[in-house]
């Protein structure tokens, strides 16, 4: 538990994510490499240590793929806002959003159709709305957070994105481990949806506190800092990375469409990438009977769907972002707004904003590699996995999942190293396809929590950077909203669940305790003076 341990409570302390996650690494390589009690011999070891690991992470091509595609996408954003799209968006958006309240709903919203994968969300949605937001006064801690919370929650439900393959392939051996090869992952995924409570309630909540404009904890402090900003202040965000000093070039037409076409080139050319990626890679396989309906019916639904579900999704995010520079640098270069050479120029410039992200993300694949090495999952899956009631094994998972995934920064590992256990248990315990079917739910749900709320993990970094927001700073006010979230989904989702109560009974409920929760806990932010200038 050590190098996880050490490597939060570090950047909880020092706020330095760099340091915190570098010390972190380092701890976990002093432990592999004690072999007597030669401490400088170990220390000297496990420095080197470092340095292969992180090489070693570099060179995994999904890892590369994913640090190429947020340089591209940094590139584009840089292009889009000397551009004036950016620009331009925003004020079409301010329009629409001429409250916080509509401004919060309208990022909820992109959120929702950004479902096909988690980072393309928080890189995309961020900086879109991060002008609207500053503008309204609402707090860049509480775009981050809307921004996270729509990211993994939305991909981790949608029947369409890059985590389903990963999930149904999971819950397909899962299931035949316990001798049930009749059923498809895909339909236990199905029906594990409406008991993905975490997910559910998470979304719900975001919703009830923009329309009650309610905070608690250190939200409610970085809202009410906000508000106390004059009108047109800069927002300033210390460590933060961001694109907050670009601006549009001097005289230009603003343009909403020099927005709108590279981030739909972006969104469409993701889309189709995923399609290609995995019709190929079927074409490739072995697997007859997908091959078979790949030369049959390739645009069919369950065409679609398994060629998304195979697709390699941070090769086809980076194609997807190659095709979007390409055009942002020539409507740059066509409507003489930039030279190709000054085109060229600024979208390198919007890569070097990505670096210190791309820093962060290999150290924190670094810091999950040594995990995995000394055993942190292990421990903590044969800690927790001992004796227990029927009606608590749900919750239990549910929670399993969250440590485990809150130490390692990573839901899909978690998902991977709990699932094969989580099944066989729970038929073991109570072998009934419902009760299974939940405690199946409370593993995808507990790794997508655990993942939200740790500091180390790659989606709350991506959100951080999307949104221009001091990293440590959205983590301290999002771990508030999203424990009391977790907690709902405990004792109204999944103790319920394990008990027999079904789940739509148990969501319109929890949907009661969040608002009146939120109520109590909380303390409305007000917006008066601002909802006033902006409609005035």
């Amino acid at each position: 538990l050590l190098p996880p341990l050490v490597a939060i409570a570090l950047a909880f302390i020092t706020k330095e994510t760099v340091l915190s996650l570098f010390v972190g690494v380092f701890v976990g390589e002093f432990m592999l490499c004690v072999t007597d009690l030669n401490i400088v011999s170990s220390a000297v070891n496990a420095f080197l240590g470092i340095g292969q690991q992180v090489i070693s992470c570099m060179a995994d091509p999904w890892n590369a793929g994913i640090i190429l595609q947020c340089l591209l996408i940094g590139g584009v954003i840089q292009l889009i806002t000397k551009m004036g799209g950016a620009q331009a968006l925003a004020n079409t958006f301010s329009k629409r959003a001429n409250t916080p309240r509509k401004a919060q709903l309208i990022t909820w919203f992109l959120g929702l159709c950004v479902f096909f994968d988690d980072y393309a969300n928080s890189l995309i949605i961020g900086p879109i709305m991060r002008p609207v937001m500053d503008k309204l006064k609402v707090s860049r801690e509480k775009l981050a957070f809307i921004v996270d919370a729509t990211a993994a929650p939305i991909a981790g439900l949608a029947i369409i994105s890059t985590w389903i393959g990963l999930e149904i392939s999971l819950i397909a051996s899962g299931f035949q481990s316990i001798g049930m090869t009749n059923v498809t992952g895909f339909g236990i995924f199905l029906q594990t949806i409406p008991y993905r409570f975490y997910n559910i309630f998470i979304l719900i909540f975001i919703v009830i506190s923009a329309l009650t404009l309610y905070e608690f904890g250190p939200m409610k402090d970085a809202e009410k800092k906000a508000r106390k900003r004059k009108t047109g202040e800069k927002v300033i965000e210390p460590s933060a990375p961001g694109f907050d000093e670009v601006k549009p070039v001097e005289g230009i037409k603003l343009s909403i469409w020099n927005a709108i076409i590279p981030i739909g080139t972006l969104i469409i050319g993701a889309l189709i990438a995923f399609y290609w990626s995995g019709y190929t890679a079927i074409l490739g396989g072995e697997d007859q009977a997908l091959i078979h309906l790949m030369h049959t019916a390739p645009l069919s639904f369950n065409g679609i769907f398994e060629a998304l579900a195979a697709s390699d999704a941070s090769v086809a995010l980076f194609q997807a972002a190659l095709l979007a520079s390409i055009v942002a640098i020539v409507m740059a270069v066509a409507q003489k707004i930039l030279t190709i050479e000054d085109a060229i120029s600024e979208w390198i410039g919007g890569m070097k904003t990505i670096v210190i992200t791309g820093v962060i993300l290999l150290l924190a694949w670094s810091l999950g590699a040594v995990i995995g090495e000394v055993g942190t999952a292990d421990y903590l899956v044969g800690v927790l996995k001992g004796a227990i009631p029927a009606f608590i094994l749900p919750s239990l998972i549910f929670i399993l999942g969250a440590l485990i995934s809150f130490a390692t920064g990573t839901a899909y590992g978690t998902m991977s190293i709990l699932m094969p256990l989580a099944i066989p248990l729970a038929w073991a315990v109570c072998p009934d396809m419902t009760f299974t079917i939940v405690c199946t739910s409370g593993v995808l749900t507990g790794a997508i929590f655990g993942d939200h709320c740790s500091p180390i993990s790659d989606t709350t970094i991506l959100s951080s950077m999307g949104s221009s927001c001091n990293h440590i700073n959205h983590v301290q006010t999002q771990i508030y909203y999203a424990l009391f979230v977790a907690a709902v989904a405990i004792l109204i989702g999944y103790i319920p669940a394990g008990l027999g109560v079904p789940w739509f009974i148990s969501i319109p409920i929890a949907t009661v305790v969040l608002f009146f929760g939120l109520r109590i806990f909380g303390e409305k932010v007000d917006f008066d003076e601002v909802d006033s200038e902006e409609t005035t």
